[in-house]
């Protein structure tokens, strides 16, 4: 057993060099050696009241498993976290630890908490690397559940439910499992052979995935129960984009973040002949501060942006996208302009031009700086133009990341199902909504959020199915 490891910083993680990633969609983040992994698990004090574990929404049992990597049993380790998680190769990657696990880690009151997260990746892919030990597929229990969407809340409530013999579907409207996993989130950033694997594993443990079938369309919540379904399960994400509507957004050459990076991530914009080209080369601006708005910039950087923007309206302090993410785009070129709001996109028509000139073409952006003033309802600073500020950028591309809302289409074809009043489905503490044995989770119910979350909510709702339907 190695001796506790006191140093207050945690081992760095490799990743490529600027100057090359961003001509790539390789992973930036390498992983830990597995000297890496040992010298950071040293780094734990396996605390008695485990702090980290709370602030885990899938309560993953930390130090467990940080304690199976000491031993080097990482396959023990592996089985420790899947316990409480489906999607351990997904979670230590794009899980946004900081203000999770490791902001209640005690080795971060003074220095740098434990890297749990970097951890969690080392133990997943070590185990998807050499495929050890067998997915032993539990006794059925003669009870059929349909679950609607296969991101994270729908995969990690199929799969806590298959782990306790429920006979699961998962019913996908694209033509790949994953949801927001694939569509959303860029290779460089999450491989789609990570989810992939995941989605494997579920499979293995039968729950069976059908996809191209819209629910609401191709069937309905009816439908599902006259099958033969005794429950059901939504957690359709929230792929409705918003957008600032002022003039100029019906321009070509103006999409949200969600048709942008689902044209990138799932279509393969990035193929040298795409089926569904994004933009060739200029000038791209990106609103916004979150997390879709870095893999929206990152991504026009990689398909080939001479110039790229973010347009944020607060300050670099308020910026909601996870730090790390945003010291990588600065060290791959991209130019913020934060204290910003966009007033205007600016474009021309020309009737004569054999491309389509009905809506007329992006070339440039019209802002105005911004300072903060009071708090608003968020808590936040509330950002208050600036007079005479405004100012021009010239660009070929705007992308909208100012978040999503729920999809109506399944609160449209079913009865008895209440939303609130930004489109969210209304449950209670068990993930049940108005209507009889239809539960909801993640970003349906909550709006975009993260993926952690959204996992901890189809855990809740797994729970409340399976005490329902056992007569518990």
């Amino acid at each position: 057993m190695p001796k506790l490891n006191m140093r207050p910083d945690k081992n760095p993680m490799p990743s490529q060099d600027p100057a090359v990633r961003a001509h790539n969609f390789d992973e930036v983040a390498r992983g830990y050696s597995e000297e890496a992994a040992l010298d950071e698990a040293a780094r734990c004090l396996n605390c008695k009241n485990m702090p980290c574990v709370s602030g885990c929404p899938v309560n993953v049992r930390i130090p467990a498993f940080i304690e199976k990597i000491r031993e080097k049993d990482y396959e023990g380790a592996y089985r420790v976290i899947t316990e409480s998680s489906s999607l351990p190769a997904v979670c230590g990657r794009v899980c946004p630890q900081e203000t999770q696990c490791e902001m209640q880690c005690m080795r971060g009151k003074k220095g740098e908490p434990v890297g749990i997260g970097r951890l969690e990746r080392f133990v997943a892919d070590r185990h998807n690397n050499s495929d050890a030990g067998e997915t032993v597929r539990p006794e059925p229990n003669g009870h059929r559940v349909a679950v609607i969407g296969s991101g994270p809340s729908g995969l990690t409530c199929a799969g806590d439910l298959a782990k306790k013999g429920y006979a699961v579907t998962v019913f996908e409207a694209l033509h790949t499992a994953g949801g927001v996993l694939v569509y959303g989130i860029p290779e460089f950033r999450l491989p789609k052979a990570i989810v992939a694997k995941e989605v494997e594993t579920l499979k293995k443990l039968g729950v069976d995935i059908q996809t191209n079938v819209i629910i609401g369309k191709t069937l309905t919540v009816d439908e599902l129960f006259e099958s033969g379904y005794e429950a059901v399960f939504i957690g359709t994400g929230a792929g409705l984009p918003n957008f600032m509507n002022i003039p100029g957004e019906g321009y070509n050459g103006v999409y949200s973040a969600n048709e942008f990076l689902t044209r990138s991530n799932l279509m393969k914009a990035y193929l040298t002949d795409p089926v569904t080209p994004i933009m060739k080369g200029g000038s791209v601006a990106v609103v916004g501060g979150g997390n879709v708005a870095m893999d929206a910039a990152r991504t026009a950087l990689r398909l080939g942006a001479d110039k790229v923007y973010i347009i944020y309206r607060r300050s670099l302090e308020e910026l909601p996208a996870r730090r790390e993410e945003v010291e990588h785009a600065e060290e791959e070129g991209i130019e913020f302009h934060l204290l910003c709001s966009p007033t205007e996109i600016i474009g021309y028509k020309n009737p004569d031009d054999p491309r389509d000139p009905k809506n007329g073409f992006v070339t440039g952006i019209r802002c105005i700086r911004m300072e903060l003033g009071e708090p608003d309802a968020s808590g936040r600073r509330r950002p208050v133009p600036v007079e005479g500020s405004e100012f021009e950028l010239p660009v070929d591309t705007v992308v909208m990341a100012i978040g999503t809302s729920p999809n109506p289409l399944i609160k449209s074809t079913t009865q008895g199902l209440e939303v609130n009043r930004r489109g969210g489905i209304i449950i209670n503490e068990e993930g049940l909504t108005t209507r009889k044995n239809v539960y909801a989770g993640g970003d349906a119910v909550t709006g975009a959020a993260t993926v952690i979350s959204a996992m901890g909510a189809g855990k809740v709702a797994a729970a409340a199915i399976d005490r329902a339907l056992s007569g518990q």
